[in-house]
């Protein structure tokens, strides 16, 4: 019952680090666009990144995971994401296929993540080639931030890289939601 409770709490130090990194969405947006301010945007998605980190260990280290957290970092991680990514298409045309495989990845996943939670209750953590496909995009997403002059061949490499790196985690996240779906429909028929 006590493991129940732990799992419920809202008002923990990772869901604050999570909210805090949706509020910097915003101020990251009107750096790149409004300001210009490239460094300081670089500066801002490192930080961002620097507390996605800290409310992990922190969650997993200190016994603070939480379903709300399982759900409000990952939702950070995208928002994060995809401004970014809208950020850049003022400047690098390729970022509009990341984009789209981004948003085509997270329907699904979204789509599959409820069906899972309403089968088996259970709100999953992410897995390590989310982790991986995310840390691709975040360099991705850097070198373009930084690198004013990007030839647009390598753009174009950088963005398929990032394209990838979600297909991939896209798959395998198919396969095991699939698996946990198919799992509990045959222990229910047992």
């Amino acid at each position: 019952m006590a493991e129940m409770d732990k799992r419920r709490r809202a008002l923990t130090i990772p869901n604050l680090l999570s909210a805090f990194r949706i509020l910097l969405v915003p101020v990251m947006a009107a750096l790149y666009c409004g300001a210009g301010n490239y460094p300081l945007t670089a500066g801002v998605l490192l930080l961002s990144g620097a507390t996605d980190v800290a409310d992990g260990y922190i969650a997993r280290r200190f016994h603070m995971v939480s379903d709300l957290g399982k759900v409000l970092d990952p939702v950070a991680d995208k928002l994060t994401q995809a401004a970014a990514l809208g950020c850049l298409l003022t400047r690098f045309e390729a970022m509009w296929w990341v984009l789209g495989v981004l948003v085509c990845k997270e329907t699904v996943m979204a789509v599959l993540g409820v069906l899972v939670i309403r089968h088996t209750g259970q709100v999953h953590s992410a897995a390590w080639h989310g982790k991986l496909a995310a840390c691709v995009l975040y360099g991705v997403i850097l070198i373009h931030v930084v690198w004013y002059q990007i030839p647009a061949e390598i753009s174009a490499l950088l963005a398929a890289a990032g394209a990838a790196a979600i297909l991939l985690s896209l798959t395998l996240y198919t396969l095991s939601h699939v698996r946990r779906l198919l799992g509990k429909s045959q222990s229910q028929e047992d």
